[in-house]
């Protein structure tokens, strides 16, 4: 504040801040050093004058201060490029006649002098500064006398001895924007709006969010219901115009859907004001999942289908730390896998280069490798802290939570309407769709008129084959790949890519090399409160599970506390339900228990929870009430296509129903591929897709066709025939001491005589046979 403006001045309607609020002053008593404040809300504070001098937080407001410029009370001071180019010329047109006033030359210097100058009205040796200001009002009243319109264009129609001297002053004072209009910065007010009207205004805005949408005319009535209902007839309304501008001004346009503009209302009511700025690997990981725009071949019956992908981006170094493809929507625990992919090295696969393999600076490869007991491949990996999804309803369940409780990690869902939340993965798709997706067969396009003839007939590449062509562009060629626009603010004008970002953090911060244990797997599968049976083993999701690892706790109580009182933890994988994980109480040591109605490894199809329900429906249709998983096997092998001959295989099953099957030998096969090497591997025939972060060789993976799926079904009814006989005749009965035949003939009273009998034998047996029926006759 200018020195002009630091005197106080305490006539009453002087407004003062103290500690960041307006208090205006009701009366001022100096005699006896006494001030009366008012505030906006609250009683009149009486206080010292003394006590008010010294206060730190109290200064006075620049709105009433007089001496300060018009245009510079209660806001920032006024400056030329506040100006309008038009405006700036006057000004500086102004400042030429008041140095030739002064110094008698239109620039202030005599070096600058133009020819005629200095003219002898202005000459400052023979002239007083009177004199020549009193010649400069002649000056300019001769030129508006005889152009007026000239005169008010330049703005100088209004130029007297008073106004030579008060530009003169505020030049000296505040420099060459002193000479400016303080009507050219006149207040932008706006509308006036009445705090009845504001209120009004409001209350309608909380309506309309709760309403479907509404015209401005709709909000106009309501405003005007408002005002006449609360405050009177008498209060007076802007018209609709002034209305419609203010309404626009403060909320917005009303172009938006409405229930788009309500969660926007909604976020904008919770914003905090703070951002995050990301300055670290796994700080902020983006996941998304999306429908993979090129068929692909399943690994069944060989169709042609769509697959999700999910993909993992670290928000700081735009790394793919992991991604997966699945036939079917992704599930929480598809997410739960992703998370762990996170957390573990990616193994190299056999037909990699040594430029594809761990090769950043701080710690070498062979450690890293020492530790996860594989070859590691060039690809980050950590525990992330704060992972940001979208709102559906795969990241908002019960085992999600849980899953961020094993793993310390904050699943956050996106802001609504807040597309940068999720910027990065969102434009990964989009460069990987451009990079790779578009030059493979069966690709789609971005929009169905720009398709091609048949994608469907173009899918050569399986579900495996997919998963190591992309594994096989991100670690080659995405991690090396230079940004355009996502440099560091460390050095935003130099080159850098994802592995050099991870390569210049590690040398920054350090790397914490945290490998987890197989037992994470069987940490973040969905767990199942249940009592042990002392006979049948375990329940679960009408299944009845049984192992040997059961044999100690049957029929006993586990002594846990808490809301699952007494129960016992069961981890199921919902991918493949033939075998749950039971962890033992004293040893802590997992154990597979399988499904008591699975015959012998590989000699049953894979299925899912779907399927299950849906024999349980096919026996509830059949009036059937089954007491042992034994009953229930002939019934879920008919659903699942078992029992259909090899030759009814492609007419019998629609696409949709080989779509099933494919997905669910696919699920079984990712299942089997995330549990630990020393697990029980529930299908070691059928051969699918492997996880995201196994070094299995995908050359060698061979499908299992429909042929040979329909005779495991066959094969499996069979095996499954011969157990039930086997078990209900354990030997084998022993033969009788004689011929049956003989036996017979000897009791038989119809029994024929033999070939070698004489003919008085054969008469005599005739009598004694006709005597006997007549006998019996009688």
């Amino acid at each position: 504040m200018s020195d002009e403006a630091s005197t106080w001045v305490l006539e009453p309607g002087t407004e003062l801040i103290i500690d960041g609020e307006v208090w205006r002053v009701e009366t001022c008593l100096p005699h006896l050093g006494r001030v009366t404040l008012i505030g906006d809300v609250g009683a009149p504070w009486k206080v010292q004058l003394s006590e008010l001098i010294h206060r730190p937080g109290c200064r006075p407001s620049t709105r009433t201060c007089k001496d300060l410029p018009a245009a510079s009370r209660g806001r920032q001071p006024k400056s030329m490029t506040d100006l309008q180019p038009t405006q700036q010329e006057h000004v500086m047109r102004r400042l030429q006649h008041i140095r030739e006033v002064e110094t008698g030359y239109r620039s202030g210097d005599p070096d600058a002098a133009l020819p005629h100058e200095p003219l002898p009205q202005y000459d400052p040796e023979t002239t007083t500064l009177t004199q020549r200001r009193k010649a400069k009002e002649a000056e300019l009243r001769m030129a508006r006398a005889i152009d007026p319109a000239l005169a008010k264009s330049l703005a100088l129609h209004r130029v007297s001895l008073r106004t030579l001297v008060r530009w003169d002053t505020a030049r000296r004072r505040l420099g060459p924007i002193g000479l400016s209009d303080d009507r050219w910065l006149r207040e932008a007010t706006g509308h006036r709006i009445t705090p009845e009207v504001r209120e009004a205004l409001f209350a309608v805005r909380d309506e309309s969010l709760r309403r479907a949408k509404l015209t401005a005319r709709d909000r106009e009535r309501l405003i005007h219901q408002y005002v006449r209902e609360t405050f009177g007839e008498k209060t007076k309304v802007p018209s609709y115009d002034v209305l419609r501008r203010v309404w626009r001004d403060w909320f917005g346009s009303n172009g938006g859907r409405q229930r788009y503009a309500r969660s926007a209302a909604m976020a904008q009511k919770n914003a905090t004001g703070r951002h995050v700025v990301v300055h670290r690997p796994g700080q902020v990981v983006a996941l998304d999942t999306t429908v993979l725009p090129v068929k692909i071949l399943e690994g069944v019956f060989g169709d042609p289908v769509s697959v999700h992908l999910t993909l993992a981006l670290d928000v700081y170094t735009h790394s793919i730390v992991a991604f997966r493809l699945s036939l079917v929507s992704d599930a929480s625990i598809d997410v739960a896998m992703v998370l762990r992919d996170m957390t573990m090295p990616l193994p190299m696969r056999p037909d990699w280069g040594e430029d594809m393999q761990w090769a950043y600076p701080g710690i070498p490869g062979t450690l890293v490798a020492d530790f996860a007991g594989y070859e590691v491949a060039g690809l980050p990996f950590f525990a992330p802290e704060t992972v940001t999804t979208d709102h559906g309803s795969v990241y908002r369940n019960h085992h999600l939570v849980e899953v961020q409780r094993v793993l310390g990690t904050n699943i956050k869902p996106s802001r609504v309407l807040r597309p940068t939340d999720k910027k990065a993965v969102e434009r990964a798709f989009g460069a990987i769709q451009s990079l790779l997706f578009a030059l493979l067969l069966g690709y789609q396009g971005v929009d169905t008129a720009d398709r091609g003839v048949d994608p469907e007939a173009d899918a050569c590449l399986t579900v495996a084959e997919m998963e190591h062509i992309i594994a096989t562009w991100i670690v080659g060629i995405w991690q090396n790949r230079r940004f355009d626009s996502y440099a560091p603010s460390w050095d935003p004008g130099g080159d850098h890519s994802p592995n050099s970002l991870f390569a210049a953090s590690m040398t920054q911060s350090g790397f914490a090399l945290r490998i987890p244990s197989p037992e994470l797997y069987y940490q973040l599968l969905p767990s199942h409160q249940v009592m042990i049976h002392g006979k049948r083993g375990v329940k679960i999701k009408n299944l009845w599970y049984d192992g040997e690892a059961l044999d100690p706790y049957r029929g006993k109580l586990s002594r846990r506390g808490g809301k699952a009182k007494n129960r016992y933890v069961i981890r199921r994988d919902p991918r493949d339900p033939c075998f749950v994980f039971f962890q033992d109480p004293l040893t802590h040591d997992w154990h597979t228990l399988r499904w008591v109605g699975l015959p012998e490894e590989g000699q049953f199809p894979a299925f899912s929870d779907a399927r299950v329900r849906e024999a349980m429906r096919e026996l509830r249709k059949r009036g059937l009430a089954p007491k042992s998983d034994s009953e229930l096997l002939p019934v879920l092998l008919e659903v699942i296509g078992g029992k259909i001959p090899v030759d009814q295989w492609p007419t019998q099953l629609t696409k949709k129903q080989r779509t099933e099957h494919a997905r669910e030998v696919t699920q079984a096969a990712a299942a089997a591929a995330d549990r630990p090497a020393g697990a029980t591997v529930a299908q070691p025939a059928p051969a699918s897709i492997p996880a995201a972060r196994t070094g299995s060789d995908d050359g060698k993976v061979v499908p299992l066709r429909w042929r040979e799926r329909a005779e495991q079904g066959q094969d499996a009814v069979t095996n499954e025939r011969r157990r039930r006989r086997e078990i209900a005749v354990p030997e084998r009965p022993a033969p009788p001491p004689q011929d049956l035949s003989a036996r017979l003939r000897a009791t038989s009273l119809l029994a024929l005589p033999d070939d070698d009998f004489d003919d008085g034998t054969d008469a005599t047996a005739a009598a004694a046979a006709a005597a006997a029926q007549e006998e019996v006759s009688q």
